[in-house]
This record gives structure tokens, C-alpha cells and sequence, in this order.
């Protein structure tokens, strides 16, 4: 069905994507040493899923004023510690580090008390959980497994699917866009904790699906047209695709705004995350993955056989 008055990308589009990719490659580049520079430099934001500590939730009388809070729980000796609104107004949650959450039960509730006396005599205390270094430790090593293991499972995939300089060019595209988000948490000093995780193992799938699509166009193009250069070979492919790789991520880049906007702190830096993970994939299908083909040149139309023969 034809949606001629909404339609964002027109067709039989001729955008020259091969003669501007060294341009693309050369930002692609700099994002890349800069988002490697981040990490190195100031690290990644770990919450209490990594560090270890404690997470208090209360329900306050009225409505939680976090600077004012900030303030007053500094002014306890509580200088660590992070606020943030979860749930209703009146909700507060309280992540402490390490150093100062005690794992006895005496001394949990003494902290406790201390903590409520600064929210308020008639504070409710909702939910109360220690995650102590070794599970904070055991946690980063079984996250730092699930991405690599997910990168050499789509390599595998992609290896199989269609030949190895499509599989180097989607872990080269997937790679890029792990760093990128990943110096993104970095350099804005965003809490890294499992729901982040949780998005970046979901941009490499939304990426992959990306640079899969557009690899199948291509491959389809080089049987039909084997004589036809690469150059523009890669050039039609990616304007065949190009109006359902905007849709794609138009559609979803609106459902992660509203996410975004009214999903409050908890989730912030998940939708976050997921939003930049979005935009980078869809400029790493187009300016990363397909030109990469270029200086590979794979000789699939006689080698690669279809998924029915």
C-alpha cells in the first residue's frame, strides 16, 4: 500500500553513497578514537549491579525535591550516595557505594533510620537490596561474556549466511557501534548498570538486522548484475533499501522518545542508549558495513548458494 502524502524518502532515490563514504569513514574514524579515548580516560559510570552496594526505596509524605535532598543527606555525611524520583513524585531511590553499605542486619537498619531522618518521620521504607563486590565483580565478567559471545554469534551467522568479508564487515559495523554507545556512557558519566547491558546487546541485533538487509540486496544485485562495478552495485543496493531503513528507524526512534521523556530516571540511561544505539546503526549500515565491501570485493555470485538450493 502506497502512502504517498506521509513518504519521507522518494523513490527510485539516486544518493551517491560511495563517492562521500570516505568522508563517512574518516567521521566514523574520529567517533571511534574519541569514544575510545573516553573510556580510557574517564571509564564507564558503574551502578551497584557492578560496584556492589545498596538500593533503598522509600515513599516520602511529599514530593521528593532531590537538590534540596542532596543537600541535606551531604550534610549527614551521606556524600555518595544517588537520588533519583522512581514510580510516583513521592518515591525516592537511594543507590549507596560499597563503602557505605553494611552488611549486617543491625547496622542495615541503623542506616536506615538514619537515612529516613532526613526524609521525614513519616517516610515508608519499600525495598532494600545488598549486592555485595563479588557478585558486583562476577556480574561485569558475565556482561563483558554476553557481548562478545553475541558479536561471534552474529559473526558466525553472518559467515554462514553469506562469505567472510560480509561477516568482517558486520563485526567491523558492530564493533563501531559498541564503542560508539559505550563512549557515549563515558563521556555524559551515565550510570552503566544490567539494563545497559540490556541495550547495547539490543542496538548490535537492531544494527545487524541493518547491515543483513542491506547485505542481501547487495548480494542479489551482484548474481543479477555481475559485471556491473562495485561502486555502483553498492550505491543501488543502498538506495533500494534506503526508504525502509528511515521508516525503520524513524518509527522507532519515536517510541524510544516517548520512553525517553516519561519512562522517569530508572530507565533513563537504558532509553538513552537504545536512542543513540538507534541513529548509530542506521549510519553505520549505510557508511560503515556496505562501503566496507568496496576494498573486499567477495566474488559471492559464484560462491555463495541460496537458502534454497
Amino acid at each position: 500500500m502506497s502512502l504517498k502524502p506521509i513518504r519521507l524518502v522518494p523513490d527510485n532515490t539516486r544518493m551517491p553513497f560511495v563517492k562521500i563514504h570516505k568522508i563517512g569513514m574518516a567521521f566514523t574514524l574520529i567517533v571511534t578514537i574519541i569514544a575510545l579515548g573516553a573510556l580510557f580516560t574517564r571509564g564507564l559510570n558503574f551502578g551497584v549491579d557492578f560496584t556492589g552496594g545498596m538500593i533503598v526505596e522509600l515513599r516520602l509524605e511529599q514530593d521528593a525535591n532531590l537538590p534540596q535532598l542532596r543537600s541535606e543527606f551531604a550534610k549527614a555525611g551521606f556524600d555518595n550516595i544517588t537520588l533519583q524520583e522512581f514510580g510516583a513524585p513521592t518515591d525516592l531511590l537511594i543507590r549507596l557505594p560499597q563503602d557505605q553499605s553494611p552488611t549486617d542486619p543491625k547496622e542495615q537498619s541503623a542506616l536506615i533510620e538514619k537515612l529516613t531522618s532526613v526524609t521525614g518521620e513519616n517516610t515508608e521504607k519499600r525495598r532494600v537490596e545488598f549486592v555485595g563486590p563479588q557478585v558486583g565483580d562476577e556480574l561485569v565478567t558475565n556482561s563483558a561474556i554476553a557481548l562478545g559471545l553475541a558479536i561471534l554469534g552474529i559473526m558466525s551467522y553472518v559467515w554462514f549466511r553469506f562469505e567472510r568479508p560480509y561477516a568482517i564487515g558486520a563485526v567491523l559495523t558492530l564493533l563501531h557501534d559498541c564503542i560508539s554507545v559505550l563512549g557515549l556512557f563515558a563521556l555524559t558519566g551515565l550510570e552503566f548498570n544490567l539494563a545497559s547491558v540490556a541495550a547495547v546487546l539490543m542496538i548490535l541485533g537492531y544494527s545487524v538486522n541493518d547491515t543483513v538487509v542491506i547485505y542481501d540486496y547487495i548480494r542479489e544485485y551482484r548474481r543479477k548484475f555481475k559485471k556491473m562495478s562495485w561502486e555502483d552495485l553498492i550505491d543501488i543496493s543502498l538506495n533500494q533499501t534506503l526508504s525502509r531503513t528511515v521508516m525503520t528507524g524513524l518509527t522507532t526512534l519515536l517510541a524510544l522518545g516517548a520512553l525517553a521523556m516519561f519512562g522517569g530516571d530508572v530507565i533513563r540511561g537504558f532509553t538513552v542508549a537504545i536512542l543513540a544505539g538507534v541513529i548509530i546503526g542506521t549510519y553505520s549500515s549505510l557508511f560503515v558495513s556496505a562501503p566496507f565491501l568496496l576494498y573486499m570485493k567477495p566474488d559471492d555470485h559464484s560462491k555463495i548458494k541460496t537458502a534454497a538450493e
